[in-house]
């Protein structure tokens, strides 16, 4: 594929935490025509920067990542949030003939992306609660039959033992009097039109990802993290409740910080909670529809990437 050759496919560069996506990610950029995305719930936040893997700021230099630094910590940032800012820049890159690469492992946004997005009510509280209520007394599989009396197609969706789900779509239902199925069909955020390569970095064992985590963990710490984490609550006065601090790593080093857990505590409890956040990626990957998969440390990623971007664009 040349260095100018048209192409209107959308790369979406995906993986587990600690997998080698940014690496990847930066040879296209500098060997293809490629425009980076980042697609990361936490690097979107200005000062949140060890413990997310952000790129530095000289790295930034050489390989700009658009989305990086974006919003301060108390700022709401949200799927919709996303796309919204996403799909310009996405038509812009592909317009100017490059290809949009989106990197990272924020894997709701990336379906965000792919499906599009009904405009959904706020969640209501008291709502919320009488529902937690009720299916304390009579269970969600219970909670579960009255989706379905109300909104089949959800209902065959979502799995009896999905309570989050079974409890979200009662409650849109109940706050609005409509179902989620008809905020669906009537979303206000379209899906991706481009054909989409869909790439996923992933190591090539179970216990590989997991030493990796606790290696580049250790990193952290050893970069700075927890001084990063003091400084955000002391300097700019945030409180440990905003979604943006709860990220992993930052809420158990909050955690140390105000006593909770003792230093190796704070380290076992965020490998931990990194790795039940790998392993919610693979997940979604799991699902994914024609996902091609790449193992960690291949030396060969970047040809293969190369290659499969090539023939889609004959497609």
């Amino acid at each position: 594929m040349s260095e100018h050759s048209q192409n209107n496919t959308v790369v979406f560069l995906m993986g587990p935490t600690a997998s080698g996506k940014t690496a990847l990610a930066e040879e296209l950029y500098k060997k293809l025509n490629c425009e980076l995305i980042s697609v990361d719930s936490a690097q979107v936040y200005r000062g949140l920067d060890i413990g997310t893997a952000k790129p530095t700021a000289e790295e930034l230099k050489e390989t700009p990542h658009h989305l990086i630094d974006i919003c301060e910590p108390d700022e709401p940032y949200s799927a919709s949030k996303f796309c919204l800012d996403a799909h310009p820049l996405i038509h812009n890159a592909l317009k100017n003939g490059r290809t949009p690469v989106l990197v990272g492992g924020t894997m709701l946004y990336f379906k965000a992306l792919r499906d599009g997005l009904a405009d959904l009510p706020k969640a209501d509280d008291d709502i919320r609660q009488v529902i937690v209520n009720e299916a304390d007394e009579k269970g969600w599989p219970y909670m579960h039959q009255q989706l379905q009396l109300i909104d089949v197609d959800s209902a065959e969706r979502i799995k009896s033992t999905d309570s989050q789900r079974i409890q979200r779509a009662l409650e849109v239902y109940r706050i609005s009097g409509k179902t989620l199925s008809q905020y669906f069909k009537e979303q206000i955020i379209s899906p991706l039109t481009s054909p989409i390569l869909s790439l996923a970095i992933v190591p090539k064992d179970r216990e590989l990802m997991r030493q990796r985590i606790a290696d580049r963990f250790d990193l952290m710490l050893e970069r700075g993290f927890i001084k990063e984490v003091e400084g955000l609550f002391n300097q700019k006065g945030l409180s440990a409740e905003l979604p943006a601090l709860k990220s992993v790593g930052y809420r158990q080093i909050y955690q140390y910080l105000s006593g909770d857990y003792d230093l190796e505590m704070m380290r076992e409890k965020a490998i931990t909670a990194s790795r039940q956040l790998a392993k919610r990626q693979m997940t979604w990957l799991r699902k994914w529809p024609d996902l091609h998969v790449l193992e960690s440390d291949n030396p060969d990623n970047f040809t293969i990437a190369k290659k499969l971007l090539a023939e889609s664009s004959k497609v």
